[in-house]
């Protein structure tokens, strides 16, 4: 009893130490755009600087960019709605170039803002050491998990040559940005949108910072005080069971589709940790390289595809495939991604990563997985564990940060039912009682950002926070 006595203290005073920080003054620098609105609309772009360490508020400053946007109502509402983006380490700004579109535009203006360490920010932890050692690693037989630890170990060294510490970038501090954002802009009164990790860190802003927070979507959240580690192959496994249970229900090919939960499930578990190879041919260079592969690379194309509204139709036929040893055609496709993959801001991932989850994850609960689900068994859910953390070497965040956070402020919570990350509308709802949950029907990963009826509902919802969002029972159900 004494236990549940303490954290809600420990919560209360966390919000009073950080609503009491005014030690220094954000300030704000207009930049050029990185992406502008429609042109119909006005667009502004700027830096907020801040602090890197607000430990160390007359140390070094960093400069995080953002883009407000201006509805043409005459006669929008004050509260402005802000959106940044998930990962960790994604960019918050390309979506700016298709705001227009957005329903809740009509009456409200809106904020695109850049979290410290990424693409846009000053300065940005990338790690493109990582993805040349991969790449390596692929080229010459090489063990990717070694090459991986040598590209890490690079990046680190670069980055703290140029003077960043690593132990600043966490969402304790990105929360803390979006406070003195809010502050600097003088808005009384705001409504924040999140997206997988950056549900997380709203719902860590909701408790830091709460008195101006008018309304909050959390669009498949990661809420900081879950060890994702130690279920996400829960997770993956309940997608592909909503595939093949989608499968038994439509499919009308009993011949090619029939029994398919069980042929993956035995397929997959079958061949272990066996070798598979593919000629594969980088763009622009002469001659074909041939790549080993694993089991490993082989789930990880499937969860690709997990991840793509547009592709979950498709995954019943190409496990058949995949079963028939008719691989080469997806995997090359796979591949593609490997060696051209787009820009990252590694660094900061690594950075929240391990001081957030690795730090207050337990390896031997995450290999307790690998028994459940002998066919997903090894499976490298994710490209930060524990070794990678034993090279980044930074701090584990206050033991505050792993408490659920308690709120009151209107929620709207959505969630895809065939997600394969991030399933916690349940966990957060339970601490939440003004949220509603919105689950949708045959639907992936963020699913109220990434759908027109999404969008719908995420307009209805910020215009009366306080009614009952209602639902066409199809798209997506309240539950």
């Amino acid at each position: 009893m004494k236990y549940l006595i303490i954290i809600p203290i420990l919560v209360i005073l966390f919000q009073q130490s950080f609503g009491q920080q005014k030690n220094y003054t954000p300030k704000i620098e207009p930049c050029a755009c990185a992406f502008k609105a429609d042109s119909n609309y006005k667009t502004s772009c700027a830096y907020l600087i801040v602090p890197e360490n607000r430990n160390k508020p007359n140390g070094k400053t960093i400069k995080l960019p953002f883009i407000y946007v201006e509805s043409n109502n005459p006669n929008k509402h004050k509260d402005p709605v802000l959106y940044t983006a998930g990962g960790p380490g994604a960019s918050s700004l390309g979506g700016v170039r298709f705001i227009h579109n957005r329903q809740f535009l009509k009456d409200r203006d809106y904020i695109a803002f850049e979290q410290r360490g990424t693409w846009n920010a000053v300065p940005r932890l990338d790690c493109y050491e990582v993805a040349d050692a991969i790449k390596e690693a692929y080229r010459k037989g090489l063990n990717k998990d070694s090459m991986t630890l040598v590209g890490v170990k690079a990046c680190r060294k670069r980055l703290v040559a140029q003077g960043i510490d690593l132990d600043a970038y966490n969402t304790i501090e990105n929360a803390a940005d979006i406070e003195d954002l809010r502050r600097a802009l003088n808005i009384d009164s705001i409504n924040l949108i999140g997206i997988s990790y950056s549900g997380g860190l709203m719902m860590t802003v909701m408790r830091n910072y709460p008195q101006h927070i008018r309304s909050v979507v959390l669009d498949s959240a990661l809420p900081g005080y879950v060890n994702y580690e130690e279920d996400a192959l829960f997770s993956i496994n309940e997608a592909f069971n909503r595939i093949f249970s989608n499968c038994d229900r439509d499919s009308t090919g009993k011949a090619l589709y029939g029994n398919l939960k069980e042929r993956f499930q035995r397929y997959f578990t079958s061949i272990g940790n066996q070798s598979f190879y593919i000629n594969y041919k980088e763009k622009d260079k002469p001659d074909s390289i041939r790549i080993r592969y694993t089991r490993d690379e082989l789930i990880d194309m499937l969860v690709d595809k997990l991840q793509s509204n547009r592709e979950l139709k498709n995954i019943p036929y190409v496990i058949t495939q995949v079963i028939a040893g008719k691989r080469d055609v997806y995997m090359k496709e796979y591949f593609d991604g490997v060696f051209n993959a787009g820009t990252s801001a590694n660094g900061m991932r690594y950075s929240m990563y391990c001081s957030e989850q690795i730090a207050y994850a337990n390896q031997a609960v995450i290999d307790k997985q690998n028994e459940i689900f002998p066919y997903l068994a090894g499976y490298h859910f994710n490209n930060v564990d524990h070794p990678i953390c034993k090279c980044w070497n930074v701090k584990p965040v206050d033991p505050v940060a792993k408490t659920p956070v308690f709120s009151n402020i209107p929620t709207l919570l959505g969630m895809g039912d065939t997600d394969p990350y991030c399933r916690y509308d349940g966990i957060i709802s339970h601490f939440m009682p003004n949220s509603q949950r919105v689950l949708f029907t045959d639907k992936t990963h963020a699913p109220l950002l990434n759908t027109r009826y999404g969008d719908q509902l995420i307009a209805n919802f910020i215009g009366h926070p306080y009614q009952k969002i209602i639902t066409n029972g199809k798209d997506a159900v309240t539950y």
